[in-house]
């Protein structure tokens, strides 16, 4: 079983102290925020090295590796625009009246620009990892890309839990893109297809004769796609899911979002 069980539990870790430190970096002062950003597009460059140099590595290390790496590129677009280093054409709160598509289109407005940096990420670790055996990194990116992008939909068309606390000042004008709502018509889909993949990818690392290089990648992108899903339901179900990160926020409440009506609210990505 610790074949499985170590890629898993460092998945695990991974996920929980990488969130966790994100969430630290940016309620941070703001004037800390561009030392944050310079430290970490250093760590961001020496992950994209990474990520080229374990391209042939077809070992269990080199899953470890390009795991890691890729979600500290993903890291980086967090860290870029929780700081509101790259947001949108227009961050700012949407008018009351907009409704439908017009409230869509300007909730995208503030995020394009960090929706086009994932993009560029996300091909600049196809262009390393191109015509390579290695491909962990590419997997982990574009699961994060796809888990993120559901439940930032969803956040959008309403859930139950917004966890306001994780969103930072300088983004409260998000409050009003964001909705409260017991269900929305995507959440279903987002859940099974996550359960999906959980299991697809599973059964790639329980298959018969799988090199201990596919295991150990398999297992890692399994176990992060069960907690992508996992993090839809924390949206829906009555859990104190926030407690996971306590230790990250600071030491005040966030109550800016208890003053808003009961169908908005605010929500970290």
């Amino acid at each position: 079983m610790g074949v499985y069980a170590v890629p898993a539990l460092y998945a695990v870790l991974l996920w929980w102290s990488a969130t966790g430190l994100v969430l630290v970096l940016q309620h941070l002062p703001r004037r800390t925020h561009a030392r944050s950003m310079v430290a970490g597009s250093a760590v961001l460059a020496g992950a994209l090295w990474t990520i080229r140099a374990v391209a042939d590595d077809d070992t269990e290390t080199g899953a470890y590796l390009g795991f890691t790496a890729a979600v500290i590129v993903w890291g980086w677009q967090e860290m870029s625009y929780y700081m509101g280093f790259i947001s949108g054409p227009k961050p700012a709160a949407c008018a009351p009246n907009l409704r439908g598509f017009d409230r869509f289109f300007a909730a995208l407005a503030t995020s394009l620009w960090h929706e086009f940096a994932i993009l560029i990420g996300g091909l600049a670790i196809l262009c390393l990892t191109w015509g390579e055996g290695n491909r962990v990194a590419l997997w982990t990116y574009g699961l994060l890309t796809l888990m993120n992008a559901s439940a930032r939909l969803n956040l959008f068309l309403g859930v139950r839990n917004l966890h306001a606390e994780f969103l930072p000042p300088h983004l409260g004008y998000l409050a009003c893109y964001l909705s409260r709502r017991p269900m929305n018509p995507l959440f279903p889909l987002s859940v099974t297809l996550g359960t999906a993949a959980t299991v697809l990818l599973a059964r790639g690392a329980l298959g018969d004769g799988a090199a201990p290089q596919t295991v150990t990648g398999f297992a890692l992108l399994a176990t992060l796609a069960a907690l992508a899903t996992l993090e839809h339901w924390f949206l829906m179900l009555p859990l104190p899911s926030a407690a996971l990160w306590n230790w990250s926020l600071p030491g005040r409440a966030a109550p800016r979002a208890a003053k808003m009506p009961e169908t908005r609210a605010v929500h970290r990505e």
